[in-house]
């Protein structure tokens, strides 16, 4: 991939779901969701490069067919029309995080667009507008843009802050891709958890994925590694998967389980954040 030199580099981190629960289905057919969503230090990067005559360009897309399809593109188009600014701007897309992973690679790339171009743009909007913008195109992008660990619902755009204490985290992608719609739609899925009340890292527990039991029953591959993962602790699917995850204390810990199952699988070794990389920038 060739990068100009003049192109700026802007992280985007994955996430986790550390615990997650179907609370209803409502009218349109969305659920009503809880979730406690966690940043980790496993990034793609977003190389943006502005451009004077308003063309937005996307010099690698990540899905087969038109640039218009992609998130980034889309985000950085949303933005355009919100703003009526003159500028455009090219885009090129480092991807480390897997796709249809639960990890939610798409989402960040689209929100660290909105962040970084807000910023390029000089635009100056705030959380509500971009988040607006956001969750029009993803239902996880309205987190990206929050970015700190946070107590989700809805169908995850209503979001407060809570405290995760400060964890190592293995993550397992098994070699196969889960159909998100197909999840949802299953007639055995779980839609009736009880909602929290004053949820906070602590009260939420033992933590759960509503999603899990049907992936395991409908991509035995995941069910797989899920055994061969929860031998060294407790192990969660994240989103509707098909990564896996194991939540640590340490470093050293973490990195002695991912060095044994990356013997096995494609995995990763990653710390929390406590907030989005270009937050601090």
């Amino acid at each position: 991939m060739n990068i100009p030199a003049d192109a700026q580099a802007f992280p985007a981190p994955a996430k986790l779901n550390l615990d997650l629960r179907i609370i209803g289905r409502r009218a349109d057919g969305y659920h009503e969701l809880e979730s406690i969503f966690c940043l980790i230090g496993l990034y793609d990067t977003v190389y943006l490069r502005l451009r004077q005559d308003g063309k937005i360009i996307l010099h690698n897309p990540v899905e087969i067919g038109a640039p218009e399809r992609d998130l980034a593109y889309r985000a950085a188009q949303s933005l355009q029309q919100r703003s009526q600014t003159a500028l455009g701007v090219e885009i090129w897309l480092d991807k480390k995080i897997p796709t249809g992973g639960g990890l939610g690679g798409g989402s960040s790339d689209a929100a660290t667009v909105l962040l970084a171009l807000n910023r390029l743009w000089q635009l100056d909007y705030g959380f509500d507008t971009l988040a607006g913008l956001g969750v029009r195109l993803g239902a996880d992008v309205p987190f990206f843009l929050f970015g700190r660990s946070a107590f989700a619902q809805g169908v995850g755009e209503k979001l407060r802050a809570i405290d995760v204490p400060k964890q190592w985290y293995v993550v397992v992608k098994p070699e196969v891709h889960v159909a998100t719609a197909k999840i949802f739609s299953h007639p055995r899925l779980t839609r009736d958890s009880k909602p929290s009340i004053m949820p906070t890292f602590q009260s939420i527990q033992p933590f759960r994925n509503d999603m899990q039991a049907v992936v395991f029953q409908e991509y035995p591959e995941v069910a797989q590694a899920y055994k061969d993962l929860a031998v060294y602790g407790k192990v969660l699917m994240t989103g509707s998967g098909a990564c896996l995850f194991l939540a640590t204390q340490s470093h050293q810990e973490a990195n002695t389980i991912y060095r044994q199952i990356s013997e096995i699988y494609e995995a990763y070794c990653v710390e929390g954040l406590d907030f989005h990389p270009l937050f601090r920038v």
